[in-house]
């Protein structure tokens, strides 16, 4: 059954992924160094893109979970579940990336509950090893094993960081939107607009993330963009698609939508 499911998260195609600088050779030297990485960048700038890149190029399955408040750690390490009147241990997706030597990625690792994230502890130091208390099992990861994290710093509080004890076991690579040539190409292949509609994007994009003193949080991502040129391959005209994919996933408050949509009035 752990084959079966394990199968499910091999990366057969090389996926699309630009390099911003030397951030892939670091990591494939972590790797290699039996090192955990924190990837710590803005919301869509191509974190989860990297570590679909990185696994396919080690040539390992990547097992990724999404963290959240409710993420115990039985939902990491597993439980018992009752199958046909017996108890039945069921590994959970931490555990099965350490028996099978794959990737395991904690998206938005901040989000997870603390009494969580300190299972990590063990895997992300020089023990590399996983205790399974229900088990009384200690489960030592093979050489093939990597951990990896991620979040992001601009959302970061008092209440959502990562200590010092555990931010100190990784090496980290910080991820920020790419330079406007390489956005556009991106957007470009990815969103499947031409160069000109891609370039047109990222300025507006760029526009958008000027507005963080005016209340906005976080401005267009390389992912929204890609959005909303893909609804522009389908047959959305340039302003309601850009409207739908830009201006209100990123804000409810009418005074930042008119901005934004006067942005776009401006660049197309």
């Amino acid at each position: 059954m752990d084959n079966m499911r394990l199968e499910e998260h091999r990366i057969e195609q090389e996926p699309y992924y630009l390099p911003q600088g030397q951030e892939v050779a670091l990591a494939e030297a972590a790797y290699n160094s039996g090192l955990p990485l924190l990837l710590k960048g803005p919301t869509g700038c191509g974190k989860t893109r990297f570590m679909q890149y990185l696994a396919w190029k080690l040539g390992r399955p990547l097992i990724t979970v999404s963290c959240h408040d409710d993420l115990s750690t039985s939902d990491l390490v597993g439980r018992y579940l009752i199958k046909g009147g017996e108890a039945v241990w069921t590994d959970g997706p931490l555990t099965l990336a350490v028996r099978a030597g794959a990737v395991c990625y904690l998206d938005e690792i901040v989000e997870a509950r603390k009494d969580t994230t300190v299972v990590i502890h063990p895997l992300a130091d020089d023990r590399r090893e996983l205790p399974i208390e229900k088990r009384g099992e200690l489960l030592l990861a093979p050489p093939q094993f990597m951990l990896a994290v991620s979040y992001n710093p601009g959302y970061q509080s008092v209440l959502k960081d990562l200590k010092p004890s555990t931010r100190q076991r990784f090496v980290a690579l910080s991820f920020a939107y790419p330079d406007p040539e390489r956005e556009a190409e991106i957007v470009a292949r990815e969103g499947g607009v031409t160069g000109d509609l891609a370039r047109s994007l990222v300025k507006l994009g760029t526009m958008t993330r000027g507005l963080k003193d005016s209340g906005l949080p976080e401005g267009a991502s390389t992912r929204l963009l890609i959005q909303a040129g893909k609804l522009m391959g389908r047959g959305i005209d340039v302003r309601p698609a850009c409207h739908h994919a830009i201006a209100e996933p990123l804000t409810d408050d009418p005074e930042l939508l008119q901005a934004i949509d006067e942005m776009v009035s401006s660049v197309f």
